[in-house]
């Protein structure tokens, strides 16, 4: 038995490179969701004129992983208290949103969205929306941080997310 569940928090690469790490995650997809334009490229989703977001769809086994638990890791690896930003990354396509596929996601998320609200200085400005159709993103965006571990922004960027799930969720990694 699996679920899905599509969600954006900055840079996909980098929402890629965490829940790839989760046990009970089978599967992590890079792509866009929320935006008009049907099968977007990067350069095109990057202009910040389509709409869409980068996301990640996450299918995974709820049996060994909850929904919580992976919006729990979700609010503790991105900023979700900067509108459209995370650092560097600036752009509607680096919204903090949650593609809820039914009621029980979007009352999960509201839920887990005002329980995590005291652990953060400004308020939370993640989205909660319906999710639309989701569009792949192409083949080279795909394990990105384990096929350029030495790039700089992995190094820079990536790489503290990572230490940080390694060092706060030990009991929840494959």
């Amino acid at each position: 038995m699996t679920a899905t569940i599509i969600l954006g928090g900055g840079c996909f690469w980098c929402t890629e490179s965490v829940f790839q790490r989760l046990r009970g995650v089978r599967e992590v997809q890079s792509g866009y969701c929320g935006g008009d334009l049907k099968n977007p490229s990067y350069e095109q989703v990057c202009s910040g004129q389509t709409g869409h977001v980068e996301v990640i769809r996450i299918t995974f086994n709820p049996q060994e992983i909850t929904l919580r638990q992976l919006y729990e890791v979700f609010f503790a690896t991105h900023d979700p208290t900067t509108l459209n930003r995370q650092g560097a990354d600036i752009g509607t396509q680096y919204a903090s949103v949650i593609f809820y596929a039914d009621a029980a996601q979007k009352e999960l998320a509201e839920t887990v969205i005002d329980e995590m609200a005291e652990n953060f200085s400004a308020p939370i400005v993640t989205q909660v929306k319906p999710a639309t159709t989701f569009w792949e993103a192409e083949e080279i965006h795909n394990n990105y941080y384990d096929r350029n571990p030495d790039q700089r922004y992995c190094q820079l960027v990536i790489a503290p997310k990572v230490q940080h799930l390694k060092n706060n969720f030990t009991a929840w990694l494959r």
